[in-house]
């Protein structure tokens, strides 16, 4: 089955299409695995507030989430780097989420299920994020996922963020697999990119924080999602 064919499939309705399942299944974080929008969009509107700006609604923050904080204060204050409040909104900001990282996120829907059944079924799975380990780590403890993940791998610990491939390469180094047997899902062109070049079975999570759905297609990923559900049903058939 071509590439196009099984895009085609994870994407049509009625009963999932069935993927080989892998050594180990990663994840990227913010978008893919646990929905972080929430406490973003309540911290920047905060900061918006301390400075008398009218409150954002949700949608506008949401689809910049995973583009990181420099989008953030983007949106947020119309500021990029070269301005000069562009650092003291980006500390501000960041400072506030630190202090409540986990206030209001949680899993997407039916991960729980799908990160329990993969425990079960003794495939290790991680999380490969260009979120650094400041906010990561006290995330994962806070959701209690910190323990259960067999590797984490942070922009911290690799010299090139994705799309880069280095970072794919070292979780499948900790976790003793071959790329070739893992399958790396994302919400972000840089996602699939990263897992192609890693030689890794890519599947784009069309549930995450993605600006234009329409060019999902475009990334060249192996399977689309629109669930965790639907991924762990195409699991459960393989």
């Amino acid at each position: 089955m071509s590439s196009s064919e099984r895009k085609k499939s994870a994407e049509g309705v009625g009963r999932p299409q069935p993927i080989k399942r892998p050594d180990a299944l990663l994840f990227d974080l913010d978008g893919t695995l646990i929905d972080t929008a929430p406490d973003f969009v309540r911290c920047l509107n905060a900061i918006r507030k301390r400075y008398e700006l009218p409150h954002l609604p949700e949608p506008e923050i949401r689809e910049a989430v995973s583009d990181g904080a420099r989008a953030m204060i983007k949106v947020g204050f119309g500021l990029s780097p070269e301005d000069d409040d562009y650092f003291d909104r980006h500390s501000e900001f960041l400072d506030l989420y630190e202090s409540e990282v986990a206030v209001d996120t949680c899993l997407f829907p039916g991960m729980s299920d799908l990160l329990t059944w993969l425990e079960e079924h003794h495939i290790a799975w991680g999380i490969v994020t260009n979120k650094p380990r400041r906010f990561s780590v006290p995330l994962l403890h806070a959701l209690d996922l910190y323990d259960r993940c067999d590797a984490l791998v942070c922009p911290d610990d690799v010299s090139e963020r994705k799309p880069h491939p280095e970072s794919l390469f070292l979780a499948s180094h900790l976790l003793r697999v071959d790329p070739k047997a893992c399958i790396y899902v994302g919400d972000h062109i840089r996602d699939i990119e990263a897992g192609r070049r890693a030689g890794m079975t890519t599947i784009a999570a069309r549930y995450g924080y993605i600006k234009h759905p329409g060019t999902i297609p475009e990334w060249q990923a192996d399977w689309v999602i629109d669930s965790a559900r639907q991924l762990l049903a195409m699991l459960r058939g393989g």
